[in-house]
Protein backbone atom coordinates (compact mmCIF):
# COMPACT_ATOMS: atom_id res chain seq x y z
CA UNK A 1 0.00 0.00 0.00
CA UNK A 2 1.18 3.48 -0.81
CA UNK A 3 0.82 6.03 1.97
CA UNK A 4 -0.71 9.26 0.67
CA UNK A 5 -0.11 12.67 2.20
CA UNK A 6 -2.45 15.36 0.87
CA UNK A 7 -1.58 18.97 1.64
CA UNK A 8 -4.52 21.30 1.07
CA UNK A 9 -3.76 24.32 3.23
CA UNK A 10 -6.20 26.53 1.32
CA UNK A 11 -9.12 24.08 1.51
CA UNK A 12 -9.36 23.81 -2.28
CA UNK A 13 -10.94 20.33 -2.37
CA UNK A 14 -13.89 18.57 -0.76
CA UNK A 15 -13.32 15.37 1.24
CA UNK A 16 -14.76 13.15 -1.52
CA UNK A 17 -12.30 14.66 -4.01
CA UNK A 18 -9.41 13.92 -1.65
CA UNK A 19 -10.64 10.33 -1.31
CA UNK A 20 -10.66 10.07 -5.10
CA UNK A 21 -7.02 11.18 -5.17
CA UNK A 22 -6.07 8.60 -2.54
CA UNK A 23 -7.94 5.86 -4.41
CA UNK A 24 -6.21 6.79 -7.67
CA UNK A 25 -2.81 6.51 -6.01
CA UNK A 26 -3.65 2.96 -4.91
CA UNK A 27 -4.80 2.05 -8.44
CA UNK A 28 -1.56 3.40 -9.90
CA UNK A 29 0.34 1.34 -7.31
CA UNK A 30 -1.57 -1.82 -8.31
CA UNK A 31 -1.02 -1.25 -12.03
CA UNK A 32 2.70 -0.57 -11.52
CA UNK A 33 3.00 -3.38 -8.94
CA UNK A 34 4.25 -1.07 -6.21
CA UNK A 35 3.92 -2.78 -2.85
CA UNK A 36 4.81 -0.07 -0.37
CA UNK A 37 5.86 3.52 -0.26
CA UNK A 38 4.58 7.04 -0.03
CA UNK A 39 3.69 10.02 -2.14
CA UNK A 40 2.81 13.60 -1.34
CA UNK A 41 0.07 15.49 -3.16
CA UNK A 42 0.17 19.25 -2.77
CA UNK A 43 -2.86 21.29 -3.83
CA UNK A 44 -2.11 24.91 -4.68
CA UNK A 45 -3.46 27.96 -6.47
CA UNK A 46 -2.17 29.42 -9.75
CA UNK A 47 0.19 31.91 -8.09
CA UNK A 48 1.85 29.16 -6.07
CA UNK A 49 2.33 26.81 -9.01
CA UNK A 50 3.59 29.67 -11.16
CA UNK A 51 6.29 30.38 -8.57
CA UNK A 52 7.32 26.70 -8.57
CA UNK A 53 7.23 26.56 -12.37
CA UNK A 54 9.45 29.65 -12.53
CA UNK A 55 11.88 28.31 -9.93
CA UNK A 56 12.24 24.74 -11.19
CA UNK A 57 11.47 24.95 -14.91
CA UNK A 58 12.30 28.60 -15.71
CA UNK A 59 8.75 29.09 -17.03
CA UNK A 60 7.07 32.14 -15.53
CA UNK A 61 3.47 31.02 -15.98
CA UNK A 62 1.00 28.86 -14.13
CA UNK A 63 0.82 25.22 -15.15
CA UNK A 64 -1.56 22.43 -14.18
CA UNK A 65 0.72 19.85 -12.57
CA UNK A 66 4.35 19.48 -11.53
CA UNK A 67 6.11 16.30 -10.43
CA UNK A 68 9.14 16.16 -8.18
CA UNK A 69 10.43 12.57 -8.14
CA UNK A 70 12.61 11.14 -5.39
CA UNK A 71 13.96 8.36 -7.65
CA UNK A 72 15.06 8.13 -11.25
CA UNK A 73 12.22 5.73 -11.97
CA UNK A 74 11.16 2.23 -11.09
CA UNK A 75 13.97 0.57 -13.04
CA UNK A 76 16.41 1.27 -10.22
CA UNK A 77 14.35 -0.21 -7.37
CA UNK A 78 13.42 -3.70 -6.25
CA UNK A 79 9.67 -4.34 -6.13
CA UNK A 80 9.89 -4.98 -2.38
CA UNK A 81 11.61 -1.66 -1.66
CA UNK A 82 9.79 1.04 0.27
CA UNK A 83 9.51 3.79 -2.34
CA UNK A 84 9.62 7.46 -1.57
CA UNK A 85 8.00 8.41 -4.89
CA UNK A 86 8.04 12.18 -4.46
CA UNK A 87 5.61 15.06 -4.74
CA UNK A 88 2.83 15.88 -7.19
CA UNK A 89 1.76 19.53 -7.11
CA UNK A 90 -1.62 20.33 -8.69
CA UNK A 91 -3.10 23.75 -9.36
CA UNK A 92 -6.75 23.28 -8.42
CA UNK A 93 -7.91 26.49 -10.17
CA UNK A 94 -6.08 25.41 -13.35
CA UNK A 95 -7.75 21.99 -13.14
CA UNK A 96 -11.15 23.67 -12.86
CA UNK A 97 -10.40 25.93 -15.86
CA UNK A 98 -9.24 22.99 -17.97
CA UNK A 99 -12.25 20.85 -17.05
CA UNK A 100 -14.53 23.59 -18.42
CA UNK A 101 -12.32 24.12 -21.47
CA UNK A 102 -12.26 20.39 -22.33
CA UNK A 103 -15.93 19.85 -21.49
CA UNK A 104 -15.55 17.18 -18.85
CA UNK A 105 -15.92 16.93 -15.08
CA UNK A 106 -13.58 18.52 -12.59
CA UNK A 107 -13.04 15.08 -11.03
CA UNK A 108 -11.90 13.71 -14.39
CA UNK A 109 -9.41 16.56 -14.87
CA UNK A 110 -8.15 16.31 -11.30
CA UNK A 111 -7.73 12.55 -11.68
CA UNK A 112 -5.97 12.91 -15.01
CA UNK A 113 -3.50 15.45 -13.59
CA UNK A 114 -2.74 13.27 -10.59
CA UNK A 115 -2.25 10.09 -12.62
CA UNK A 116 -0.10 11.97 -15.14
CA UNK A 117 2.04 13.34 -12.31
CA UNK A 118 2.32 9.96 -10.59
CA UNK A 119 3.47 8.28 -13.78
CA UNK A 120 6.16 10.93 -14.14
CA UNK A 121 7.25 10.15 -10.57
CA UNK A 122 7.54 6.51 -11.61
CA UNK A 123 9.84 7.48 -14.49
CA UNK A 124 7.40 7.53 -17.41
CA UNK A 125 7.81 10.24 -20.03
CA UNK A 126 6.06 11.32 -23.21
CA UNK A 127 8.99 12.85 -25.07
CA UNK A 128 9.24 10.00 -27.58
CA UNK A 129 6.28 8.53 -29.46
CA UNK A 130 6.64 5.01 -28.03
CA UNK A 131 7.04 6.33 -24.50
CA UNK A 132 3.99 8.56 -24.94
CA UNK A 133 1.86 5.65 -26.17
CA UNK A 134 2.83 3.56 -23.13
CA UNK A 135 2.23 6.41 -20.66
CA UNK A 136 -1.09 7.49 -22.17
CA UNK A 137 -2.29 3.87 -22.33
CA UNK A 138 -1.59 3.47 -18.61
CA UNK A 139 -3.39 6.76 -17.89
CA UNK A 140 -6.47 5.54 -19.73
CA UNK A 141 -6.41 2.18 -17.95
CA UNK A 142 -6.23 3.83 -14.53
CA UNK A 143 -8.83 6.52 -15.25
CA UNK A 144 -11.15 3.92 -16.76
CA UNK A 145 -10.98 1.87 -13.56
CA UNK A 146 -12.49 4.92 -11.80
CA UNK A 147 -14.97 5.78 -14.58
CA UNK A 148 -13.05 9.02 -15.29
CA UNK A 149 -12.56 8.84 -19.04
CA UNK A 150 -14.97 11.74 -19.73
Amino acid sequence: MIEVQISDERGLLEDHEKRLLSDLVQTVAQVLKLKQGEVSIVLVNNDEIQALNRQYRSKDQPTDVLSFPMTDGLDEVDEDDYLMLGDVVISVPKAREQAKEYGHSFERELGFLLVHGLLHLAGFTHDQEDDAKRMFSLQEEILSAHQLLR
